[in-house]
């Protein structure tokens, strides 16, 4: 008989503590359903050797009645698998056990068959049914002893008819042989399940540790992200200073030095700004989460972006500085100008750092390829000290600079070329390296992007900070630090406009409901109250100011908070350091209510204000 070793382990555990699982034992009933051919391939085997000792008809005769007995056999499995659980567990051991008389018929048919062969036979098909049962039950010993007693009573009815006999001794001995060889199946089957389940139980610990971990180490991203978060917001703050002072200077009567050195100034301070941001996005980056943004992006523009602040650097070293263009180059391309500058920025600062004689040049190819793109190869050179061959291999590992001294010399933390090429992976360029030691090194960042332009076109109208119709607008300004509030009001004050001011959100609040405004500029993080419940509240009241604009200024440049900041009633969204052309473009459109500067917004024609 064919027997299943899980359903015996499911139903051992039924007979003995009452805890087995309904659904495991129905699925072990299923699988002997999907095998039981075989066992009709077995009863064949052993017709056959019946054949041979008791001839054709007695053969035929077991055959016939076995079949029959397996095919209710597999009729009463068919309809209990679905019910093991049920109450029905104890009723496959039974069937199990009197379709096994069926089996143990062969041995008794073979032994008092008179034949020469017939107690040979007998012996081996009694060995055959043991094994048969106890191989298949091998993890429920208990269940196979029971199942197989109908061999056993065929064991015992041929021992007693040879009591006194020559052969009784010999028949009796086959029986501790056959035990051992059980005994041992048994025991290897129990020692390899208990390894078994230790193995799960250790996986199982194994895998609480794992989800504990990670649970902790999804805290501790978590906290990354707000501790970086807070203290972006707290470098941003005081970098609007240095760059509102750098703009309201520049609004000064200036050399043509000293408007030079400013220019240096502010585009140093965007820089940093962009550093700032790359903090943050450095999280995204590890966690896999890095969003970028596709805007149309001027060749020029982008190419003065990044060679300015170096030039100076270099030239402040005594080392030439040359930057040209070379072959198909586009006016316009779609790409994301901040992502493409801080990989060329990581370039041109390296090769500025690392040259202390000779020159430094940045090459600027185009390649004109199919559907309208193109492709971009940003080729800095330098005429440093060069690589070894043997340090290429990990120069763009993180933690890692080329000579050891060079961190005393130079600092740095080594991951610069690190997070540049993934950031160009992301953006799906990459940055190659050509190097000689001793004469200098080519490292060239290559992009593709969608051209919007080929062709350059004039320059847009600069925009001015005066209001169209020239009438002075009263504003109310609530902003929690001095020096922001200094350089609005300077500004505010420069181009005739009046101001008033106020610390916090509740302050702003009691201001605005004394008299009208023309406009209100709320900072969104201050003490006391922030800027977004004291915009809901003017909102929500029935103050003088209840319909005036209201614009949010903002640290945070994420598209979520100035999303947050528009539903919380206000009609324009400004990133710190202010850009002064585009709250000019804001208070242009103040004369047409919320309304107009709404329209502002949805036009998209600030970036700042959106």
């Amino acid at each position: 008989m064919v027997e299943s070793d899980d359903i015996g382990k499911s139903l051992n555990r039924e007979a003995g503590a009452g805890e087995v699982v309904g659904g495991e034992a129905a699925q072990a009933l299923r699988a002997i359903l999907q095998t039981q051919y075989l066992r009709y391939v077995i009863i064949g085997t052993w017709a056959l050797g019946l054949l041979t000792s008791v001839g054709f008809t007695i053969a035929a005769l077991w055959f016939v009645g076995t079949v029959a007995a397996g095919a209710l056999r597999g009729a009463v499995e068919r309809h209990i698998s679905d019910r093991v659980g049920a109450g029905w567990g104890l009723v496959f051991p039974a069937v199990a056990t009197a379709t096994t008389a069926a089996w143990a018929a062969a041995p008794l048919l073979a032994w008092y068959s008179g034949h020469p062969f017939g107690h040979a036979l007998a012996a081996t098909l009694l060995v055959c049914g043991y094994m048969l049962v106890f191989s298949q039950l091998r993890a429920s010993p208990w269940q196979a002893l029971v199942i197989s007693s109908p061999y056993s009573a065929a064991a015992g009815i041929i021992l007693i008819s040879m009591w006194g006999g020559p052969l009784f001794w010999p028949f009796l001995s086959i029986l501790p042989l056959t035990a051992s060889g059980l005994v041992v199946l048994v025991m290897m089957t129990l020692l390899r399940e208990e390894r078994i389940r230790a193995f799960q139980a250790h996986q199982s610990h194994l895998i609480d540790e794992l989800e504990a971990a990670r649970d902790k180490a999804n805290a501790a991203s978590d906290a990354k992200t707000n501790f970086l978060g807070v203290v972006s917001h707290e470098l941003r703050t005081p970098m609007n200073g240095v760059l509102g002072a750098a703009q309201l200077l520049g609004s000064t009567r200036l050399e043509t030095t000293q408007r030079e050195y400013l220019s240096v100034i502010r585009n140093s301070g965007d820089n940093l700004l962009s550093l700032l941001n790359d903090i943050l996005d450095m999280t995204k980056i590890e966690a896999g989460k890095m969003t970028f943004e596709t805007v149309d992006v001027s060749i020029e523009d982008l190419h003065k972006r990044v060679t300015g602040p170096f030039q100076a650097q270099a030239e402040a070293k005594g080392l030439n500085f040359n930057a040209q263009f070379e072959g198909d180059i586009p006016a316009v391309v779609r790409g994301d100008p901040l992502r493409v500058c801080q990989v060329i920025h990581n370039l041109l600062s390296n090769a500025v750092k690392f040259t202390d004689k000779g020159e430094v040049s940045m090459l600027a190819r185009g390649e004109r390829l199919e559907n309208g793109r193109v492709r971009l190869d940003f080729a800095v050179t330098d005429s440093g000290a060069g690589i070894a061959a043997d340090d290429l291999a990990r120069l763009f590992q993180p933690f890692t600079q080329v000579d050891v001294s060079s961190t005393r010399r130079f600092g740095g933390t080594g991951l610069g070329l690190t997070i540049a090429r993934r950031m160009a992976n992301i953006m799906g360029g990459d940055i190659n390296v050509v190097s000689t030691l001793g004469e200098g090194s080519t490292f060239t960042f290559s992009i593709e992007a969608d051209v919007v332009e080929w062709t350059r076109q004039p320059a847009a109208e600069p925009i001015h900070a005066d209001i169209g119709d020239g009438r002075p607008l009263s504003v109310l300004l609530v902003e929690d630090h001095p020096v922001n509030r200094m350089i609005l009001q300077a500004w505010l004050g420069s181009a005739g406009h009046v101001s008033a001011t106020a610390e916090n959100g509740q302050t702003g609040i009691e201001a605005a409901g004394e008299q009208r405004f023309d406009l209100i500029i709320m900072d969104v993080n201050m003490p006391v109250m922030d800027g977004l419940t004291a915009t809901r509240a003017i909102r929500d009241g029935e103050g003088p100011n209840h319909d005036t604009p209201i614009v949010v200024l903002s640290a945070s440049a994420r598209r979520e908070d100035h999303l947050a900041g528009l539903d919380a009633g206000a009609d324009a969204y400004l990133n710190k350091p202010i850009d002064f052309g585009a709250l000019a473009k804001v208070m242009n459109r103040v004369s047409g209510g919320r309304a107009g500067v709404r329209a502002l917004v949805d036009a998209g024609e600030t970036a700042s204000a959106a």
